[in-house]
């Protein structure tokens, strides 16, 4: 049986920390603040935005809330992006998706100030990382990496399987795995005779959205899976990209949906907007 990750103890551990980090910034007169858009009714969003928020409460950072009219033009959007880039309070801007098809989500992100580019989406921020500089990596990708830490998971000369290929998730992760040294297969949907990468992978991560995808005939044994997919059945039940219960007996390590990946997500934010804020109160100068 498989070693389960527990991203959520994990995840507590790293706002632990970070809570600290944020008392010795109040002690030197220095209050992080996270900004966060949201554009629209998007109910899923709106759980998401109230974790974001209860994870701020917790650690000791601000946090401000813009909810925007679905109505929103492109200009309104960007004009506010820019006012935010110029408020010296603000030291991370997060621009929830998804947001209304009328409005261009990319031409939004590049807008951002890459100094507050918490969520780690802007070209120089993806850039930086694909040439090995220190950056703001994307939450969830750096939530996995974090976790192959903590368990001491080693990525050297393994091949790692990627399933999906989003700016958001698969493509960073890419890079991340390269930048630990792993040979990297990325699939997603015109991949063909998918199994063929997937039994050969000592490490797989799934982040394809498809409820229990993964099935233990895919994978060969001792296989580490990591499951970022986050799915809601007809029950209501949250599932991953994997079948648990199937794949957990031939796993060495497996994350699971609820309480793996998802905890870990919020938690690299918090990271990233206390690590904004050290930026723009140091004398490092990033763009």
């Amino acid at each position: 049986m498989a070693v389960i990750i527990d991203g959520k103890a994990l995840a507590k551990k790293i706002r632990e920390n970070l809570k600290k980090e944020c008392e010795e910034l109040k002690q030197k007169g220095i209050i992080p603040k996270l900004a966060v858009i949201m554009v629209g009714d998007n109910p899923a969003s709106k759980v998401y935005v109230k974790n974001k928020s209860k994870a701020c409460e917790e650690i000791g950072i601000n946090y401000e809330e813009y909810l925007l009219e679905e109505n929103t033009t492109q200009e309104q959007l960007i004009d506010l992006i820019q006012n935010l880039n110029k408020d010296k309070t603000v030291n991370g801007i997060l621009l929830q998706s998804p947001i209304p098809d009328h409005l261009n989500i990319n031409q939004a992100i590049k807008a951002i100030t890459y100094s507050k580019d918490v969520d780690g989406f802007t070209p120089s921020s993806i850039g930086k990382l694909m040439i090995g500089e220190d950056t703001f990596i994307s939450c969830t990708p750096y939530g996995v990496i974090k976790m192959f830490e903590e368990y001491n998971i080693d990525l050297t000369g393994k091949n790692v399987v990627i399933l999906g290929r989003s700016n958001i998730v698969g493509k960073p992760l890419l890079q991340c795995c390269l930048n630990k040294n792993a040979t990297v297969t990325v699939c997603h949907s015109k991949t063909k005779d998918l199994i063929e990468y997937t039994k050969r992978a000592d490490i797989l991560i799934a982040a394809i959205g498809k409820s229990k995808f993964v099935k233990k005939e895919m994978l060969k044994d001792g296989v580490v899976v990591i499951d970022v997919g986050i799915n809601r059945g007809e029950d209501g039940k949250l599932t991953g990209d994997v079948d648990f219960d199937e794949v957990e007996k031939i796993a060495s390590y497996i994350t699971p949906v609820p309480g793996g990946v998802g905890p870990m997500t919020i938690a690299m934010l918090m990271n990233n907007v206390i690590k904004a804020t050290n930026i723009q109160y140091s004398n490092t100068k990033l763009f």
